[in-house]
Formats: structure tokens, C-alpha cells, sequence
């Protein structure tokens, strides 16, 4: 009959059973194009993680900098490259091995016992963002606000407590009538040099002594740079160099080490240098930890 005939050259061709199929070559219509995870495709899997255990070689591949692990925090990861230099990134950052991109996780096989940050304090790893306590810590400047971050960046997101620069002592008057502290909104201050007969002490003793005594605390070191409370063994020093009050401090110390200091972006250099060298509250000075930790007590007491 003529229907079957059509009937079966149909299925001859459209399914590939019989002779006619070798003219259309291969079947259209045989699989499931919804088959499989269609959502996925070409889409890039997910980096590999990796356990960031000590002398294992890492790219942070934004820096391009390379480098051999020797230490990790709950929070970050220190590189050390071939020329002995020092940095530390988020464990959170982007890394690459033999240019694999991964991601870094702390240890699994980590001995048993609760983490420590850089400070010293047991680190909380699974804890909210919280949001700024109305109180807060000044300093100086940039120097003296990433030494307490890189130490107590941690214990400080913790407790909610921001962290800002003065750009001078001379300016906490002003910074103090614009912030207005109280009870509820406490001020530490840390500066440099306060020592007996020092600008710094007179400031510090007038504040103490007002009414803003109570809510205020200002606490100082005794070095003229926040870069003397590094201890020196971490440069490869017995002690810091003396430098003549008629030369600028940081560009005398520079000068002294042999390191370029004709630009203020050769200060900044310095400054990298020192602070990478920096890798817990081990490699600071006591008199300078004790002081930081103090004004924390303050400005989180209850």
C-alpha cells in the first residue's frame, strides 16, 4: 500500500534503520539536548582547595608576587620570595600554583588547639561582621595605623572597633571637639614619643586632668617613630641607628641603612620593608604592645 510504503522510508531515514540512513549522515534527533547539566556549561570550575602548609610554593596572582608559605594565621598567609622579602595576604586572596588557580584553606592536619591571631589572642573564625562600636583609637598616622592593623586587625573587627590616623598629634584638640566623647563613646590615643617634658606629655596631662579625662585615654611610647617599636633583630640590627636631631628621623634611618631616601616615596618604600618584616606581636617592641592593648581595654570595657 502506498501509506506504508511512506510510512516505512520515513522511519527508514529520520531514525537510521536501514539503507537510507547512511545518506543523512548521523542522527539528529537521538539524544536529549536537555540532558546533563546544560546550566554549567562552559562555565570554569571552581579553584581546587588546597591546605596552605608551610613551604609550599604560591602565586598571589593580583600582586604577582611568589613566594614559599612560613607562616599561617587564621586570617592570613605569609610568602617569602627568593630574595628573602616578606608579605602577607588574606588566606581569602587569589593564589595560583604552576599557574593552577586554588584556594588556600588553614591546615586540616593543624595540631589540635584553638588558633591564635598575630596578636596573640585566640582567633574566632566563624564570627558575624559587626558593626563600628561608637568608640574608636586614633594614632598618629598611616605608619602607626597599619602596625595595628597587621597585629590587631583581628582583634579589633571582633570588638567592632575602628582604627583612625590623627596626621599629627597637633590636630587631636580639633579631632576631639569634632568627635565629641562621652560615656558611651570612648577615645584612646596612641602617640609617639611621650616622654617626660615632651610635647606629647603636656598634651596628654591637659587632657587627662579635664573633664574629658573620663572618656579619654592618651597613652603613648617612648620611641621617636612608630618604626622603632619593631624590634630591631627583625632587620638584621642590634639596635636602631642613632640619627642627629638636625636630619629628619625616618630620612637619617634610611640614609644610615644604605636605603634610597631622596623622595617621599622612598620613605613609603622603607616603611613596606620594615612592616613586612613584621609577623606577630612577637617582633614588636614591649613597650609599644603593652600600650595598644591598653586602649583597647578602654574602649571595649563594658
Amino acid at each position: 500500500m502506498p501509506g506504508a510504503d511512506r510510512g516505512a522510508g520515513f522511519g527508514a531515514a529520520g531514525h537510521g534503520a536501514g539503507p537510507g540512513a547512511a545518506g543523512f549522515g548521523a542522527d539528529r534527533y537521538a539524544g536529549d539536548v536537555l540532558s546533563g547539566d546544560w546550566k554549567k556549561a562552559g562555565r570554569k570550575p571552581p579553584p581546587r582547595l588546597v591546605d596552605a602548609v608551610r613551604d609550599l610554593v604560591v602565586e598571589e596572582t593580583v600582586s604577582g608576587f611568589t613566594g614559599a608559605i612560613v607562616r599561617v594565621e587564621a586570617q592570613t598567609v605569609e610568602l617569602v620570595d627568593w630574595k628573602d622579602r616578606v608579605r602577607a595576604f588574606p588566606l581569602t586572596a587569589s593564589f595560583a600554583i604552576d599557574g593552577e588557580p586554588v584556594r588556600l584553606q588553614f591546615p586540616r592536619a593543624a595540631p589540635a588547639g584553638r588558633l591564635r591571631s598575630a596578636s596573640g589572642s585566640f582567633a574566632v573564625t566563624d564570627a558575624q561582621a559587626r558593626t563600628a562600636l561608637p568608640s574608636r583609637i586614633f594614632v598618629e598616622g598611616r605608619h602607626d595605623a597599619e602596625l595595628v592593623e597587621k597585629v590587631w586587625g583581628h582583634d579589633l573587627r571582633i570588638e567592632g572597633v575602628a582604627v583612625e590616623y590623627l596626621e599629627g598629634v597637633d590636630n587631636l584638640e580639633a579631632v576631639l571637639r569634632q568627635f565629641r566623647p562621652g560615656p558611651e563613646r570612648r577615645v584612646g590615643v596612641l602617640v609617639d614619643h611621650l616622654v617626660k617634658g615632651s610635647k606629647e606629655s603636656r598634651i596628654a596631662d591637659a587632657i587627662a586632668t579635664s573633664p574629658l579625662g573620663r572618656s579619654v585615654l592618651v597613652v603613648g611610647h617612648p620611641y621617636v617613630d612608630v618604626w622603632q617599636s619593631v624590634r630591631p633583630a627583625r632587620l638584621g640590627m642590634k639596635e636602631w641607628p642613632v640619627v642627629p636631631r638636625s636630619i629628619e628621623w625616618k630620612q637619617g634611618i634610611c640614609e644610615a641603612l644604605g636605603w634610597p631616601h631622596a623622595e617621599q616615596a622612598d620613605i613609603a618604600r622603607a616603611w613596606q620593608r620594615i612592616l613586612g618584616q613584621v609577623r606577630t606581636f612577637a617582633d614588636l617592641e614591649p613597650a609599644f604592645l603593652g600600650r595598644v592593648e591598653e586602649l583597647i581595654d578602654f574602649v571595649t570595657a563594658p
